[in-house]
């Protein structure tokens, strides 16, 4: 496959982002000339002009998905790449900070090398403190607690096979570890240096809060995907660790019993008999989550949002 031959879906969820979208849509079918593609834009529920300056464009590569209410970033994104029908997915922000000049290098790099996803690293980001040290934070607990060596996982801007893209779990806030989930499944990832800029129109929906989002965020991805399939492996593990201590401090008391002592008040053996019963309760729960779990998989079948229309504009006019 070449990259003039290769078919792109730009994926963008949008909310509140008037003034931009026209823009935004001039600059990548600047940065995209030569090449064949189309702009999926997904309508979160804006409550600005949004949507309707996106009808406005009649643009024959764009298509506007409109959610039926406010689902948040990562549902209003895998709405877009379930729709997506690009060989390539792109997944960027409608807030002008990153370029679509980039994509070309990227794709590029994603079909030369074989990479299943290329994400971008901000060079000199354009954002506050308050935007840069929950990414920070996830960049290093994501080091150092994966394999996947990434400098900058809240990058928006990434090239993804569409079997990479469509294969993420997007709910909740995991739009921000795309690149986490997209690893822990087996895919082949690199990143390189893209532009950054500062936004323009609009204002940033984050704030202090969102640091501890992430973190929490996070931690549950990498629970998941270690213990989601096996949750009795945590579970049970902890169950027999709690247990075991407790025999032992039971069996120490039993010894010390034979000896002629009293160990009837004696709180190291409320504390035996209280470990044992949590690690009973622990093995327990790990039995019953697994089961869960099993018939999670095996019924669960759903979208995390609901489109009210599809719209496309290839024969609508003004």
């Amino acid at each position: 496959m070449s990259s003039s031959t290769t078919f792109l879906s730009i994926v963008i969820p949008v909310y509140n982002e008037a003034g931009n979208v026209g823009l935004l849509t001039d600059s990548i079918e600047n940065g995209l000339k030569g090449y064949k593609y189309e702009i999926v834009y997904i309508d979160d529920y804006s409550t600005d002009a949004t949507r309707q300056e996106i009808k406005n464009l009649d643009n024959p590569n764009v298509v506007l998905i409109e959610l039926k209410r406010n689902y948040g970033q990562s549902s209003a994104l895998a709405a877009g790449i379930d729709y997506a029908k690009g060989d390539y997915i792109v997944t960027m922000d409608g807030d002008m900070q990153n370029d679509p000049a980039d994509i070309p290098k990227m794709l590029e790099l994603a079909i030369k090398e074989d990479w299943d996803l290329v994400t971008g690293v901000r060079q000199k980001r354009k954002d506050s403190f308050i935007k840069t040290l929950p990414s920070k934070i996830a960049n290093y607990i994501i080091r150092k607690s994966t394999k996947l060596d990434i400098t900058d996982a809240g990058c928006a801007l990434k090239v993804m096979t569409a079997e990479t893209a469509k294969s993420i779990p997007l709910y909740g806030e995991l739009h921000r570890f795309i690149a986490l989930n997209a690893h822990i499944d087996g895919a082949r990832i690199t990143e390189v240096p893209v532009k950054h800029y500062a936004r323009r129109f609009g204002v940033s929906k984050y704030g202090l809060g969102r640091t501890f989002k992430v973190i929490n965020d996070l931690l549950l991805i990498l629970f998941q995907r270690k213990y989601l399939q096996k949750p009795l492996y945590l579970f049970g593990n902890l169950g027999m660790i709690f247990f075991s201590v407790g025999i032992l401090i039971n069996i120490y008391l039993l010894i010390v019993k034979f000896m002629g002592n009293d160990i009837g008040t004696r709180p190291l053996l409320f504390l035996g008999i209280l470990l044992i019963l949590v690690g009973i309760q622990f093995f327990t729960i790990g039995i019953v989550t697994d089961l869960l779990m099993r018939t999670y998989y095996e019924s669960q079948n759903k979208t995390p949002y609901k489109v009210r229309h599809i719209r496309t504009f290839s024969n609508e006019k003004k």
